[in-house]
């Protein structure tokens, strides 16, 4: 039997803070399942990999140049299903928002739903997946509503932290809900509407590629090289990571801290950098592209995750920076926060520490230096960890599964007071789009 035809709808692709996303998509072509990308807005051109630019899959970008075809395509499906066509409007823009991204986001992926639904059905697609919860899971939403194409989403951190006003909905309406961490799981079951909208989210952890790289130099003297690389947003707690490292000067320990990313916080770490007289303790490299980070890690002696929850609730996932540090055998001190605990198991993996407590911070990170052999047997069970549960021919040939099974479900079910959706109305929907 032929092997089903899966879109994935993004928001970009490739993106170069999302290398998950791009090696599961890398991984699942090369294997040779039939893959379409769609992504909801332009072309991302700085800061690829070389192995992103060169890579086969070209993605068709809806972006700006979808508008002018936008009023086609509502025409098209008012013609073809005036009834979900008129539900669709009635029940899915209005909603409650956490702000105006977010709303703005939720109705863009709205509008691309009707040309999504047309590309699908012309391209034979099977299945609709959508690695994020947010804009790109609204898009395939709405395009199974129209075509009848099962659908199914990834949740991750920002996407579902704090839960857009459609999330519940997006459950039922799918075939399943795949995410990276237990904690998400926890989180995900409380915002489902029912024991069975419960039953569809499945944990599967994002697969980890070892790169052939050896293990991290890991000196454990002073200086001591602290690193951090993430992006420069609040939930990444780096100003909480930043009044540490005054903690440990005035303490007397003699530290070097890189801190790697870039993003809208940057201007005010730098500053606050410069008001906690950290002066050239701190290096600010910005972004660094994925090929380069095993160079910053060999040159580190501890990795710190300080992750916070924001003010808004936003916070990480399990970023998977942790276990490129792990695989690296570079030691861990990170905040408990989300799914982190699910990897860094507090004396054990790494050290554990509270969040948004600079003072707790500073104490693991004086006992990572203390006793190097100590750190690096932490080190290496957090590799063993990453390895036995991060391996990316289990994890990645999971979600094959999951997006072969789905392909076989007929229609989505009934959601948001849309009623079912017909049997074969995605044979109707050829038969229009070839006329």
């Amino acid at each position: 039997m032929k092997d089903p035809k899966v879109a994935y709808v993004l928001h970009w692709f490739p993106e170069p803070s999302e290398t998950f996303i791009f090696n599961e998509v890398h991984y699942l072509h090369s294997r040779g399942l039939d893959l379409r990308v769609f992504t909801l807005y332009g072309a991302l051109k700085s800061n690829l990999s070389p192995e992103m630019v060169s890579f086969a899959i070209r993605p068709e970008r809806l972006g700006m140049r979808y508008i002018p075809r936008l009023p086609h395509a509502m025409v098209f499906w008012r013609g073809l299903r005036p009834g979900t066509f008129h539900e669709l409007f009635r029940h899915i823009p209005c909603r409650r928002w956490s702000d105006l991204e977010m709303a703005g986001e939720f109705l863009w992926g709205f509008f691309c739903g009707f040309e999504l639904a047309r590309r699908c059905v012309e391209e034979n697609i099977a299945h609709i997946h959508a690695p994020w919860a947010n804009g790109p899971a609204t898009a395939a939403w709405v395009a199974s509503l129209l075509s009848g194409i099962p659908f199914s989403f990834a949740a991750h951190a920002t996407d579902i932290y704090p839960p857009d006003g459609a999330l519940a909905e997006k459950i039922s309406a799918s075939c399943f809900v795949r995410t990276n961490n237990q904690a998400n799981v926890e989180h995900l079951s409380g915002q489902a509407l029912s024991e069975e909208d419960r039953r569809k989210i499945t944990l599967v952890y994002n697969g980890h590629p070892v790169r052939v790289s050896a293990a991290a130099k890991v000196v454990m003297e002073p200086p001591f090289r602290l690193l951090a690389v993430g992006r420069f947003v609040r939930k990444k707690g780096f100003d909480v990571l930043l009044k540490a490292c005054q903690i440990l000067k005035n303490k007397g320990l003699p530290i070097e801290l890189t801190l790697a990313g870039d993003g809208p916080e940057g201007r005010r770490l730098k500053s606050l950098s410069r008001k906690l007289g950290l002066g050239d303790g701190v290096a600010f490299p910005g972004f660094v592209p994925y090929e380069r980070v095993p160079g910053l890690l060999d040159g580190a002696d501890v990795f710190i995750m300080p992750s916070i929850v924001d003010a808004s609730g936003d916070r990480d996932g399990l970023p998977n920076v942790i276990m490129e540090a792990l695989l690296q055998k570079v030691p861990v001190v990170a905040t408990n926060v989300c799914g982190i605990a699910e990897v860094i198991r507090d004396g054990v993996t790494g050290f554990l520490v509270p969040q948004n407590d600079p003072l707790a911070l500073a104490h693991a990170i004086v006992e990572m230096t203390r006793d190097r052999d100590r750190a690096l047997r932490m080190a290496q069970a957090g590799h063993d960890l990453v390895v036995e549960r991060f391996a990316p021919d289990r994890c990645f040939n999971t979600v094959r599964e999951l997006l072969e099974r789905g392909a076989l479900v007929g229609g989505p079910p009934s959601a948001m007071g849309c009623g079912p959706v017909a049997t074969g109305v995605a044979a109707a929907c050829g038969d229009a789009v070839s006329r």
